[in-house]
């Protein structure tokens, strides 16, 4: 079954989401909820993972965490299989509990404001959903990391790290004045509006700027026969046909500007528009268009003869 392509590395950084099956309850008490914790504590313990964030509401829940070692799926993994078997156990149940795969969204963590970004969605959660009156304090909804935030740190989990999303809001010290200047902020924060500013967190698969993204699509583990599918797999991929592009542009010691002065058929454009077919996923419409080869037709009769004449497989990228 075709899956969507996780990108792995130590110290990545994700806003981690999952739903309950059929968007029914994660959730039936607190109990649940304090068993859910545990279980992400126990496999903080065996992962490694830093937590800067977390938000636990009815049928769903948000996790931000950075990871020292590249083992998101194998920690996920454990996680929702163990807090699954623990829920079925409880409550004499059986089968699925989450709807499908989680949704992981890879953050830049460099002080660039996205980990702030990401870390603020997910405390003005229970805001937007409306589950707090508008007089009460963030601090009133006890199922996020956010009151741990604004505590003693005596009184929080080992495994929350809270330094990196104070410094996101300017703050130095992680001390009682720096605590009340983070829930002075986050309050008014909770009273502007945010909807445009969280667009990427919902509908994109990385936050970050342009070179982030080229990072994590240069990591993308394209590999023949994988099965993957999803906006990751289909950028990684174009990016690799460009550099094979560019290595063949460099070979036959042309520029870019030569690709629309040469012939469409030209025995140089025919061989990379080969190699592109042979190495990389990309459609014959994208290569016609990028080597300046006219239709798809035309380019698929060029390689069918180039393919029919070329005895030596390898002459086509010599």
């Amino acid at each position: 079954m075709a899956r969507k392509l996780r990108i792995q590395y130590p110290g990545a950084i994700y806003h981690v989401m999952n739903r309950g099956d059929r968007r029914e309850g994660l959730f039936e008490d607190d109990q649940d909820r304090q068993r859910f914790l545990q279980t992400l504590a126990e496999a903080c313990e065996k992962t490694g993972w830093q937590v800067q964030a977390y938000c636990l509401m009815s049928n769903h829940f948000h996790l931000v965490m950075e990871t020292p070692q590249a083992n998101l799926v194998s920690g996920m993994k454990w996680l929702l299989g163990t807090y699954t078997s623990r829920y079925n156990r409880r409550h004499k149940e059986f089968g699925h509990l989450f709807s499908g795969r989680y949704k992981s969204l890879i953050v830049d963590g460099s002080q660039s404001g996205y980990l702030k970004t990401v870390c603020d969605y997910v405390h003005l959660n229970p805001a937007r959903a409306k589950l707090l009156a508008p007089q009460e304090p963030l601090r009133q909804y006890l199922w996020s990391s956010y009151p741990f935030y604004v505590a003693a740190p005596s009184r929080r989990p080992a495994w929350l790290r809270v330094d990196r999303l104070l410094a996101g809001w300017g703050i130095p010290k992680d001390s009682e004045a720096g605590r009340r200047a983070f829930q002075r902020a986050m309050e008014q924060r909770r009273g502007e509006e945010w909807e445009e500013d969280f667009q990427g967190v919902e509908r994109a698969w990385y936050l970050g700027d342009e070179e982030f993204r080229q990072e994590l699509l240069r990591q993308a583990p394209l590999r023949r026969g994988a099965s993957h599918y999803g906006e990751i797999v289909q950028q990684a991929a174009e990016q690799l046909a460009e550099r094979m592009v560019q290595a063949g542009l460099k070979r036959l010691k042309w520029r870019e500007k030569d690709l629309p002065r040469r012939r469409k058929g030209d025995m140089g454009k025919v061989k990379l528009a080969y190699q592109l077919r042979a190495q990389s996923t990309m459609p014959l419409a994208w290569i016609a268009e990028r080597l300046q080869m006219g239709s798809r037709g035309y380019l698929t009769w060029l390689l069918y003869r180039h393919g029919k004449n070329c005895k030596d497989r390898q002459q086509i990228v010599s």
